[in-house]
């Protein structure tokens, strides 16, 4: 059921924000011309769908819940890429972004994820930390001690 829940979820949201609209708005034509560098985005689509993929698994097998909000995981997961940061989950959706922006040639692309990073980011600060830190109370408060929220430490 999990395994269920956490696919709509998948489809509606990320599905809709990296997959759908970047197809509706921006497929259409390339930008420009740039050959071979399209492919670039191959590996940063691959690579942010892995990581994706990854994080649903820990949020399931490990926390015991979905992505969905409204079936989040029971317990705090710390394991895979959430021991080097916070919200890999974004991260990967960020990446198949780039992936696309590279794939389909737009410029504009880039600045539409840009716009998703900061919507993104604004709310896991006004609703998903404060949500997370009364659910989970001190083992999070030493979490986002210890993981940065974006980026690893060296």
């Amino acid at each position: 059921m999990l395994f269920l829940k956490s696919v709509l979820f998948t489809i509606v949201i990320p599905g809709t924000v990296a997959v759908y609209l970047p197809w509706l708005l921006f497929a259409r034509t390339p930008d420009a011309n740039f050959g071979f560098v399209r492919y670039a985005g191959i590996p940063l689509f691959a690579i942010g769908a892995a990581i994706y993929a990854w994080c649903v698994a820990d949020f399931a097998l490990a926390g015991r819940g979905t992505p969905a909000p409204i079936d989040p995981p029971k317990e705090l997961v710390v394991r895979g890429l959430y021991r080097h940061v916070r919200n890999p989950m974004y991260i990967g959706v960020g990446l198949v972004l780039l992936g696309e922006a590279f794939w389909f040639q737009k410029t504009r692309m880039v600045l539409y994820s840009a716009i998703v990073a900061v919507v993104w980011h604004l709310f896991v600060v006004f609703y998903e930390e404060p949500i997370l830190q009364r659910k989970f109370g001190e083992s999070y408060r030493k979490y986002r001690e210890e993981v940065p929220r974006w980026l690893p430490r060296a």
